[in-house]
């Protein structure tokens, strides 16, 4: 079997130099509809050093061309005065949620060669979910011309038998690199580098799980391609790492791009049973409709339908009270996130203006189901033991299914690392 993974020259900042606090911020497509968030996020930072200089949150999305120059500069300075590089390694990562449970991962690199983001795929990493293929080419402009590259990919391994990651947790021979609290509620983290023993042991484990036998044994199913990583959060971040990797390899060749530093991607890897692990659903607000006839609509819709799937409920509220329930008694598609998103599809290409926004937690939606033509939905979610299984069976799920736990828990900037496309598009 071939590997998809290794370790990495990891960047960390100068933890003398900064503020561990100021220096992390979560993920940039978080909090999209609520540029107040980021308000927040840039009064807590002030002038202080952070991974938010060197970040565009996707709430900015439109200022991308005024906003790159100064990040890339930014990383320049800190590759310069701030970060430190730890060569060849891994770090064990532990972090408290809101809730108070702690999530297990690996930070490693993942080779871009053995991932594909396609419904049919049949590679060692693959997407979980549909890929928006309209939202690659603004996220490849920010990364176009960066030297440092920040993760907040989480990758998906199917080890019920906990022989990858827990380990580490009740090992006694590493010292945390760093362990701080995460700004505006989001929880705890601490990280350890892993020793190379420890790194041989986990790439053992890590093979193991895709062996034919194993396969077949958690799948029920003889001879098929095997899954060792699936994309649990930043798709659309890696599919974006992905297109820039193959505009290096477009431009330099493909000799030059096989050891170019943009082949791989930096990752948190995270074991779907880890019991800190949640799979919550991302919910639905509808922008731009009058929101009678888009229900009617919706009505109607439910009508047609003639699967065979399981009956399906969405609850949809708006303005300050009106709400109710729409049922899907014969849909299509397994999921209700499907059947409601196949209909948001059609709706808001025969309506010139209407937009979607994908949520998590019920409170963001009830208050922007309030703005004026404005109309959000709630259901409930996949389990997270179907997703290996249906992404294997049945290719990536609708896009924006599930969202592992809220907001907050999300993956904080923190680590970095040379991808040097500044000296391919500079």
């Amino acid at each position: 079997m071939e590997k998809c993974f290794s370790a990495a020259d990891i960047l960390l900042p100068d933890f003398n130099k900064v503020d561990t606090k100021k220096w992390a911020v979560v993920a940039c497509d978080q909090f999209t509809s609520e540029p107040e968030y980021w308000e927040k996020a840039a009064v807590e930072v002030g002038s202080a050093p952070s991974t938010l200089n060197m970040i565009l949150p996707e709430v900015y999305l439109g200022e991308t061309e005024k906003r790159v120059p100064a990040i890339n500069e930014t990383m320049h300075v800190y590759i310069r005065d701030v970060l430190v590089s730890h060569g060849d390694s891994m770090i064990y990562v532990e972090r408290t949620q809101s809730d108070g449970s702690v999530r297990h991962g690996i930070i490693l690199a993942v080779d871009l060669e053995k991932y594909e983001y396609t419904k049919g795929a049949s590679s060692l990493i693959r997407a979980t979910e549909a890929t928006v293929i309209e939202r690659i080419p603004p996220r490849v402009a920010i990364r176009r011309g960066a030297e440092t590259e920040l993760p907040h990919v989480m990758l998906l391994v199917d080890d019920p038998e906990k022989t990858v990651i827990e380990p580490l947790a009740v090992s006694n021979d590493m010292t945390p690199e760093y362990d701080f609290e995460l700004m505006l509620g989001g929880g705890h983290i601490k990280g350890s580098f892993i020793g190379k023993s420890e790194q041989k042991r986990i790439e053992d484990a890590l093979l193991s799980l895709v062996t034919d036998e194993k396969m077949a044994q958690r799948y029920g199913k003889e001879g098929i391609a095997p899954l060792l990583f699936a994309v649990g959060d930043g798709n659309h971040s890696l599919a974006s790492a992905k297109a820039a990797y193959e505009e290096v390899k477009s431009k330099l060749g493909a000799d030059v791009a096989a050891v170019h530093p943009s082949r791989y991607a930096l990752c948190e890897v995270v074991n779907i049973h880890d019991d800190a692990l949640k799979f919550e659903p991302i919910y639905r607000v509808v922008f731009g409709v009058e929101q009678e006839s888009f229900l009617a609509e919706l009505r109607e819709y439910a009508k047609k339908l003639s699967g065979e799937a399981e009956a399906q409920t969405v609850e949809y509220l708006y303005g300050d009270g009106s709400c109710g329930k729409i049922v899907f008694e014969h849909p299509v598609q397994q999921l209700t996130v499907g059947t409601l998103q196949t209909f948001i599809d059609a709706y808001i290409k025969e309506h010139k203006g209407v937009e979607v926004d994908y949520i998590h937690g019920e409170g963001s939606v009830a208050s922007l189901s309030k703005k004026d033509g404005a109309i959000g939905f709630i259901f409930s979610g996949m389990e997270k033991s179907q997703l290996f299984k249906t992404v294997i069976f049945d290719g990536a799920l609708p896009r924006k299914t599930f969202s592992m736990g809220h907001a907050e828990d999300k993956r904080y900037y923190l680590e970095c690392r040379k991808i040097d496309l500044d000296k391919v598009n500079g």
